[in-house]
């Protein structure tokens, strides 16, 4: 059952989940009446059921994946936007009594839409309102509220220092509820690591309506979900972070190369570079096919694209010694701030506001699926080019791969330190991805079954036993729970990808704080009492 999706295995199981949503209609009432009597003054501002007419509105704003976006798509009962951890509270509590699934949402960008669709009857906890980023620059800390955007996070640090940031990923609608509780890897981590790995305290609702930080919940939780992925241990509300400093100007380039430019072999040199890199230096190509000025001809793009954390005199010499095949040159860079270099690489226009990091719309939505892997020894230029043949199967600009340089800071974390295990010894992260913009059945088929063979044809250059994947671009492919009856067996098969030996301490935190496994999804980690 690993390579069901959530809507085959919603058709499989039909009888049964239909019965479940007619006997949940009463539960909806029951709950409703729950969560008013638990906030009687406040909770009707922000509950959304399907009769009100804001509900799809509400739903779909923060729906960043088409694929879970059509009329078949499995919709929550009921909608609930706190303002204040009562609300939630009460969520949790009214879910746990009228025997409610509960999904946590903050930005919307799971991979598998695991945030906001359920196979069985469920409610959705939005945090979209609970988005607050207190900054103090003397002690360079910031809690910031799990429902913010990267965006909103970065923003609000650059209003009070333009020399201190944080280490996150580029997309600024990225939810950080969602990307801390993955890891969160992005421009930064070859000089600061992960995202998690600078979360110094948290506040977190347990299953039994707690509220916890550090100190009280002990650190095995603390460990727990700083990486473990999220909707397993609780509702974080809110996480502490350690600001990092960065210099007042940073250089970045985006320089492309194409078969005629001898990308195979350049991409192939770059493998080898990456143990050369200054740790200053974050490092990926995107690969995609692309349309050349002659008609009817296309070709395959290597764009590089980097920040570095200084300027651009010892970059040029930096990369004349580490990757001089690369050929950059002085006019290929360009140095800013680092705050400035967050819409950039979130391929905004230049010169464009920062005020741009303060909008949470998604824009246009596409149908995607995605999938990762990891790399610890260089890629033959044999089989680079069978990637490109693959991609030549498919129109121009449809799917695209990223190769993310790892090492340096990365190299020096123990891979235990947190869930997230993919520390030495990788050299870079490859992420799959096919796009479409519709939701014809036949034309999604076509996209998910080309990624799925281009996967199978990685099999002999990427790890293995177990081969990795990165949880915050969640793949159900690998293995899915059964949500009524998850097993140990079952969460292995996914669980040991993404987190390797780290897997069974995960399940051994979720045993104590959540034996009967309330927090669940269809990869979240399982308690020993469902083994």
């Amino acid at each position: 059952m690993g390579s069901l999706s959530i809507s085959k295995l919603q058709f499989l199981l039909l009888p049964f989940l239909t019965f479940l949503w007619v006997a949940s209609a009463d539960h909806h009432e029951d709950f409703l009446k729950c969560l008013h009597s638990q906030n009687s003054n406040s909770i009707s501002k922000v509950i959304y059921t399907p009769i009100n007419s804001s509900y799809s509105s509400v739903l779909q704003f923060s729906i960043r994946n088409g694929r879970f976006n059509t009329s078949a798509t499995p919709k929550p009962l009921v909608i609930v936007t706190p303002l204040n951890v009562a609300h939630i509270q009460a969520a949790i509590a009214c879910s746990q009594k009228h025997g409610l699934q509960i999904r946590v949402r903050s930005g919307g960008h799971d991979y598998e839409g695991l945030s906001y669709v359920s196979v069985l009857p469920f409610v959705v906890i939005d945090l979209i309102n609970m988005r607050t980023v207190a900054v103090d620059v003397g002690n360079k800390i910031a809690w910031v509220q799990t429902g913010a955007t990267l965006g909103e996070v970065y923003y609000r640090i650059a209003e009070k220092s333009r020399t201190l940031a944080f280490p996150a990923g580029v997309c600024p609608t990225v939810g950080s509820g969602g990307h801390i509780s993955g890891g969160g890897h992005g421009m930064m981590m070859r000089k600061y690591g992960l995202a998690a790995d600078h979360i110094i305290d948290v506040k977190l609702i347990d299953v039994k309506g707690r509220i916890l930080d550090r100190a009280s919940m002990g650190e095995d939780l603390f460990w727990a979900i700083r990486g473990g992925g999220g909707n397993t241990f609780g509702v974080v509300v809110a996480w502490k972070l350690e600001l990092v400093t960065v210099p007042p100007t940073v250089t970045v380039f985006n320089v492309t190369r194409t078969l005629e430019q001898n990308a195979t072999k350049l991409v192939h040199q770059w493998q080898s570079a990456i143990g050369k890199f200054d740790e200053d230096l974050f490092s990926r190509i995107f690969l995609s096919r692309a349309n050349t000025s002659q008609e009817g001809k296309t070709t395959i793009l290597a764009v590089y694209t980097s920040l570095f954390l200084d300027g651009v005199d010892r970059l040029l010499s930096m990369m004349q010694q580490s990757f001089p095949q690369l050929g950059l040159v002085k006019e290929d860079c360009i140095e800013m701030s680092w705050i400035e270099s967050t819409v950039y690489f979130a391929r905004f226009p230049r010169n464009t506001s920062l005020d741009v990091l303060l909008d949470r719309r998604p824009g246009s939505t596409r149908s995607f699926k995605g999938k990762t892997d990891y790399v610890t020894e260089p890629i033959p230029e044999i089989a680079l080019e069978g990637i490109w043949e693959r991609l030549n199967q498919l129109d121009a600009q449809v799917a695209q791969l990223q190769f993310t340089a790892y090492g340096g800071k990365m190299d020096e974390i123990s891979e235990t330190s947190i869930p997230f295990p993919h520390r030495a010894g990788n050299l870079f992260q490859i992420h799959y991805a096919v796009f479409w913009g519709d939701q014809d059945s036949e034309r999604s088929q076509k996209y998910t079954s080309w990624i799925r063979k281009l996967y199978s044809y990685m099999t002999p250059y990427v790890t293995k036993n177990p081969r990795q994947a990165y949880i915050n671009y969640r793949d159900l492919d690998l293995g899915m729970n059964t949500l009524g009856n998850t097993s140990y067996k079952q969460a292995r098969i996914w669980g040991t990808k993404y987190f390797k030996n780290n897997f069974d301490r995960l399940v051994h935190v979720k045993t104590k704080v959540d034996p009967a496994n309330f927090f669940r999804n269809e990869q979240s980690i399982p308690p020993l009492s469902s083994w």
